[in-house]
């Protein structure tokens, strides 16, 4: 999408924001919200409040209120967002990525703020950081789930809590935690999709892996070199009320030392393709018992995979069949930086990372309005490239083929609506 198309989306923006009409309580509120989705699809260099409210003729004051005071149910809009890819691009087959990302914040007053690994800086920096839910279908891509994540100290500290007004009902959960509740609220509002591929901060997490198993989907998850298990379940006892291993049991090794051994030849696959070409990787698969707390867990795959270009190791598991086809799980393994792309997008393009609110309402405002902001130029660059190719432009369910990784990065370029 370039500067002219977006030029001329006035009228689509208006027809896309009727959508969420019934979340907004008030007019003035409704204009609001209006007034912050344009701005952070528009040509503004920077895309907080002051500059949006200024741009738009609006006082400064107001718009802070909006995000800060008005009232109006933000679970409601985030839900909508659900709703609308569940009806206009919904596929069964589609991979839904988990990820989080970080927002480099000077200060103690931001809600969520610590000193953590920060991935806008790549290192252990100031920052708050946010879990979230992907969709990725076909060349479709967009954000459909979002949370913050609260270190432990923040909640156990009551005056904090007071003064960024964390409600009494949040409780401290870790990321895979927050990823588990994103993908079950995604199911609860009728989304469908296939596949969940992670990193090692969720795939490392034996709880993470059975909760995504028990919602009916297939998880394709890279874990750290350190992971254990076995190539066979080893004998187990019951000693009182614990399951352990039996005497004499052979002990587990580290996917990494399994990775070494000469067992298993490899084989090319094609994982996916750039604008460079194909991207393949020699990988070999095996069903693998991972070390769960002091004893072997579900039967899985195990696939370790090199790049034959500077032999880079990668480990994943899978709960995917075992008939599956080893070359499609490896898709959507390297499907999963589709969600860094959108992060990219939604800074880049939408300003997520340009809030300058402190209060924990208000920054869940603004990561759910950058999620309408960015679910409307996902759409209008699909329907847009079906239009420029002679297709039908009206959006709708995308054909079921299966799923085989990211669609091709394309940046837009921003105008006001």
């Amino acid at each position: 999408m370039d500067v002219r198309d977006l030029k001329h989306l006035r009228k689509e923006l208006d027809e896309y924001m009727l959508r969420y009409a019934d979340c907004i309580k008030t007019a003035p509120s409704r204009w609001h919200m209006r007034t912050y989705v344009n701005g952070q699809i528009g040509k503004l260099e920077r895309k907080s409040i002051e500059p949006i409210a200024l741009d738009a003729g609006v006082p400064v004051r107001t718009l802070q209120e909006f995000i800060d005071l008005h009232c109006w149910k933000e679970d409601a809009v985030g839900n909508r967002v659900q709703h609308l890819v569940r009806d206009r691009h919904g596929d069964e087959s589609a991979i839904a990525p988990i990820d989080e990302t970080s927002f480099h914040k000077q200060g103690k007053k931001t809600v969520g703020v610590k000193r953590q690994y920060c991935g806008a800086t790549g290192k252990i920096d100031n920052c708050v950081v946010s879990v979230h839910l992907g969709y990725v279908t076909g060349n479709f891509h967009t954000l459909i789930g979002t949370d913050l994540y609260l270190p432990e100290e923040w909640l156990a500290d009551e005056d904090r809590r007071r003064e960024a007004g964390i409600p009494d009902t949040v409780r401290f959960r870790t990321k895979p935690q927050i990823a588990v509740d994103l993908i079950r609220g995604a199911l609860g509002n009728g989304m469908r999709f296939k596949y969940v591929p992670a990193d090692e901060e969720y795939g490392r997490s034996g709880q993470f892996r059975r909760d995504v198993a028990e919602m009916g989907l297939i998880y394709v998850v890279e874990v750290p070199t350190s992971m254990r298990g076995w190539l066979r379940c080893p004998p187990l006892m019951k000693q009182r009320v614990r399951t352990v291993l039996a005497p004499g049991a052979p002990a587990s090794r580290s996917v990494e030392e399994i990775g070494k051994g000469k067992g298993r030849p490899e084989q090319a696959f094609h994982v996916k393709d750039t604008g460079k070409g194909a991207v393949v990787w020699r990988a070999k698969a095996m069903r693998f018992f991972p070390w769960e707390d002091e004893f072997p867990g579900e039967e899985c795959w195990l696939i370790i995979a090199r790049n034959p270009l500077d032999d880079e190791m990668k480990y994943f598991l899978s709960n995917a069949p075992k008939d599956a086809p080893i070359e499609t799980l490896l898709h959507v393994a390297f499907s999963r930086p589709a969600i860094e792309r959108l992060f990219e997008e939604s800074k880049g393009e939408v300003g997520m990372d340009h809030f300058e609110v402190r209060k924990h309402i208000a920054v869940k405002r603004h990561l759910i309005l950058s999620m309408v902001s960015m679910l409307f130029l996902a759409e209008q660059t699909q329907r847009l490239r079906k239009k420029k190719s002679g297709l039908d432009d009206l959006p709708g369910p995308p054909s079921r083929r299966r799923a085989t990784g990211p669609p091709h990065h394309q940046r837009r370029a921003n105008s006001p609506a």
